[in-house]
């Protein structure tokens, strides 16, 4: 044990013990005091394949460990510019690898801009594999009540039900508060126009596949679009759910949003934001959602929906690479134009 020795200065006053523990402290492993990194672009995937032609593309030299992430991916990758990070799948890993990096004082990401980038099934209907899609708005389609249409009265158009709702139709009665995320139209508009010239990549599996829909859009080369994402921790598929979520979507947004695209965290991911935002820690204006279709969410003429669940569309090489192309084009033009983004997204 120190003996007791307080030292004082002025009307301040503490023993040799703390002063000697708290010297100790700033010396422990992965607390030295450093100044944190500012990326001008964060960019957050969901798992390695969608982080491998960042990780291959760009020249990430820089590894940032960052408490709270996950063990297999537990660093941001990074150069002077930009910053990779991959939450790891699903809507608990999404939610807390986002805030373990916005709350972080290893970054400093107030001036950060901050693209989501990842694949999803898209409906046949808006879009076609390969395609991607800047996000208006992110809707949650788990946060719902749910009975299975061999249980529900007859007459119901839908096994969904809206939170604290005795039937479809009804609006939602109470909130979780993370169910839509409508981002900023400046920032979406500002991301398309960068991107929408952008050439993408295609396969000739794909090519075969996107033929046997009957669908126009789906039978269409890709292209980059605007429309609504939606999140749910289910892999579901299948026309007649993509219905129920395209009516709940359209339901939960007094119709503004067109739903075509759908994955599994971004409002997790988008909720783990908005708290650092509200703590200051970002701006939530500089976030942006974008995500490109590695299959279909329903079958095609003459084909089961469990055959479309298990089929090898061809999609997954394409959107894996588009996520990339389109993605980095932006970041590229906030990095080069940054004068312009510096303080904030720049006005139409």
């Amino acid at each position: 044990m120190f003996p007791p020795c307080p030292i004082t200065s002025g009307r301040s006053s503490m023993s040799l013990k703390s002063l000697l523990l708290a010297g100790a402290a700033l010396t422990l492993p992965g607390l030295a005091m450093a100044d944190p990194i500012a990326p001008k672009v964060l960019v957050i995937t969901m798992f390695g394949g969608e982080a491998k032609p960042w990780l291959s593309g760009l020249d990430l030299p820089q590894s940032v460990k960052i408490p709270g992430l996950p063990a297999d991916a537990d660093a941001l990758h990074c150069n002077a510019d930009l910053c990779e990070m991959t939450t790891t799948m699903g809507f608990a890993n999404a939610a807390a690898s986002a805030m373990a990096v916005g709350f972080s004082d290893q970054v400093d990401l107030r001036q950060t801009y901050v693209i989501i980038a990842g694949i999803a099934g898209v409906n046949p209907e808006k879009g076609t594999l390969g395609g991607a899609a800047w996000a208006d708005y992110v809707v949650d389609t788990g946060l719902v009540h749910f009975i299975d249409s061999r249980e529900a009265p007859a007459d119901w158009p839908s096994q969904i039900v809206e939170l604290g709702a005795k039937a479809p139709d009804e609006k939602p009665g109470w909130s979780a508060g993370t169910e839509v995320f409508a981002l900023n139209a400046d920032l979406v508009q500002d991301a398309f126009a960068a991107t929408k010239d952008v050439a993408l990549s295609d396969g000739d599996a794909a090519k075969a596949y996107r033929a046997l829909y009957s669908q126009e859009a789906a039978k269409a080369a890709p292209a980059v679009t605007v429309c609504a994402s939606v999140s749910s921790d289910t892999y579901w598929h299948g026309a007649i759910t993509a219905a129920e979520v395209a009516r709940h979507t359209a339901f939960l947004t007094d119709g503004k949003a067109d739903y075509c695209m759908s994955q599994m965290e971004d409002n997790a991911t988008l909720t783990g934001l908005k708290r650092a935002a509200e703590a200051g820690r970002l701006d939530f204006d500089r976030v942006a959602v974008l995500r490109t279709a590695s299959n279909f969410d329903r079958a095609h003429d003459g084909q089961t929906t469990a055959e479309s669940l298990a089929a090898k569309s061809g999609g997954y090489g394409p959107a894996t690479q588009n996520a990339f192309l389109v993605g980095n084009a932006f970041a590229q033009t906030i990095i080069t134009h940054w004068d312009d983004y510096a303080t904030g997204v720049p006005k139409p």
